[in-house]
């Protein structure tokens, strides 16, 4: 990026919790960062289940309703489906070399990447401050996230 060009935002707003979309807001967001973009990542709703030292490393995909999964949606439902689903997807992960979520998310933290936790959502959802992955930077409105995102890129996950 030249120095005479005014530095790019992205916003990624993570409501989903599950390891096909908590991947693509951490490739994304790393990727921004290395290109010199600032980077916000505004976890709510599902999403907090990856900023969660409970949960973060618990991750599932789902099966059902997911029309690019290798099977009808009807199996999908069947009990052990989502393990399986979430093992299969795992080992891909690993087999492309692609770290855990958590590796992920220390990675933007180094990168520059601002994490934000939603405190709206936080309060619905019965999340401490004391719950949150240590490099959550903040918790923060709506109001306070958009405007952290003025001027940039929003992405919806």
């Amino acid at each position: 990026m030249a120095d005479n060009v005014a530095t790019q935002k992205l916003s990624i707003i993570l409501s989903k919790g599950t390891l096909d979309m908590v991947y693509p807001a951490f490739i994304l967001a790393n990727t921004a960062a290395v290109m010199g973009y600032e980077v916000n990542v505004f976890f709510t709703f599902w999403g907090m289940f990856a900023a969660s030292k409970k949960s973060v490393n618990k991750l599932k995909i789902s099966p059902v309703a997911n029309p690019t999964m290798p099977m009808p949606n009807i199996i999908g439902m069947l009990p052990g489906m989502t393990h399986l689903m979430t093992a299969m997807m795992s080992s891909k992960i690993k087999k492309t070399k692609i770290p855990d979520v958590y590796t992920m998310i220390k990675n933007a933290k180094k990168a520059g990447v601002k994490l934000n936790a939603c405190s709206t959502t936080m309060a619905v959802m019965d999340v401490k401050k004391e719950d949150l992955l240590p490099e959550i930077d903040g918790m923060v409105g709506a109001a306070t996230f958009i405007s952290m995102s003025e001027g940039g890129q929003i992405i919806f996950i």
